[in-house]
């Protein structure tokens, strides 16, 4: 079972992400400014806790692509195996798609990350790819173990979700790989994407 998202979140969370990339690409100066000023404030605080950046290095490659695109591809046959084909086919998609839109995004948008940041990553930051695999995976979790679960428990893999998809997205600013701006429109990425797949999965399943 999949829980069916209404339709109004990702098309406000495409509006959203499609207005903050038009900010991004067009260099607006007051978030321009605000970037800055944030990530100035974690490059002092990073300075001055080099054992939390070792830590944090290691911690954010949780959310890598090889990571993300190996757990889709795990969880998508286990759910052939057991013949699960509505939560199979959102893990093919959401496995493919977010990987490949944010990819399309850093070749096709020119948006520098960070200068002298605590990991060296060589390609542009809008949006941040280990925070859209953060949160589209703490996503498509909430709709698979929403129908199977009561109150107590849907708040509890709420919670845990968000904490994920916010400490991934805490880990690339503070380590200075991206911009604010690039984790929320990772953030935005997801929202969009893991509810439209989960609507397609849904309506597949019933033509079937």
């Amino acid at each position: 079972m999949i829980a069916r998202p209404p339709l109004v979140v990702p098309l406000v969370a495409l509006a959203a992400f499609l207005a903050l990339m038009a900010v991004v690409v067009g260099d607006w100066s007051p978030v321009e400014r605000l970037d800055t000023a944030l990530s100035e404030d974690l490059r002092e605080y990073g300075v001055d806790h080099p054992d939390l950046v070792d830590v944090l290095r290691v911690a954010t490659d949780v959310a890598a692509t090889l990571s993300y695109v190996a757990a889709g591809v795990v969880a998508m046959a286990a759910f052939l195996l057991r013949r699960h084909r509505r939560e199979a086919y959102l893990c093919a998609w959401v496995t493919v798609l977010v990987p490949a839109l944010w990819g399309l995004m850093h070749w096709a948008l020119h948006r520098p990350r960070p200068p002298d940041g605590f990991v060296f990553v060589d390609s542009n930051g809008f949006p941040s790819g280990h925070t859209s695999h953060a949160a589209a995976a703490a996503l498509v979790a909430v709709l698979l173990l929403w129908p199977r679960l009561a109150r107590r428990g849907r708040t509890l893999v709420v919670a845990g979700a968000a904490a994920v998809a916010l400490f991934i997205g805490a880990t690339r600013v503070l380590l200075l790989a991206h911009w604010p701006t690039d984790v929320l429109g990772g953030w935005l990425l997801a929202l969009t994407v893991v509810p439209l797949a989960a609507r397609a999965a849904t309506a597949r399943h019933g033509r079937e």
